[in-house]
């Protein structure tokens, strides 16, 4: 059995940076595509990012890109989410997964093709 295990979170002042941690197990993890998603309060999870498994193509939400960056190491079996100039509307739950589907080119954007989810760590950035 596949487990992710988020960690990084915290209270950030806006303008702050983060770097978010997504540990796997149970799984070769260099044969996945790894994606991140949040979900602020109220609202539906959303995309953040993606990475193939080789590392060599990625995919950003529009409002993160150029703020945050998503890297792997498939040594550590770790993902991370790099995250700069955070704002108050990045509050949110951040969970990674791992892509249904993995090859070297396609990065999906809809939670539903995402299967074994970490529980979450809380990011909140304040005013």
């Amino acid at each position: 059995q596949v487990q992710l295990v988020e960690s990084g979170g915290d209270l950030v002042q806006a303008g702050g940076s983060l770097r978010l941690s997504c540990a796997a197990s149970g799984r070769t993890f260099s044969s996945y595509t790894m994606g991140w998603f949040r979900q602020a309060p109220g609202k539906e999870r959303e995309f953040v990012a993606a990475m193939t498994r080789d590392g060599g193509r990625t995919r950003y939400a529009d409002s993160v890109k150029g703020r945050f960056t998503i890297s792997r190491d498939n040594a550590k079996s770790t993902v991370y989410l790099q995250m700069n100039s955070l704002k108050p509307e990045d509050t949110a739950v951040y969970y990674c997964a791992i892509q249904e589907y993995s090859d070297s080119y396609y990065l999906a954007t809809q939670q539903t093709e995402y299967s074994y989810w970490g529980q979450g760590t809380q990011v909140t950035v304040s005013e």
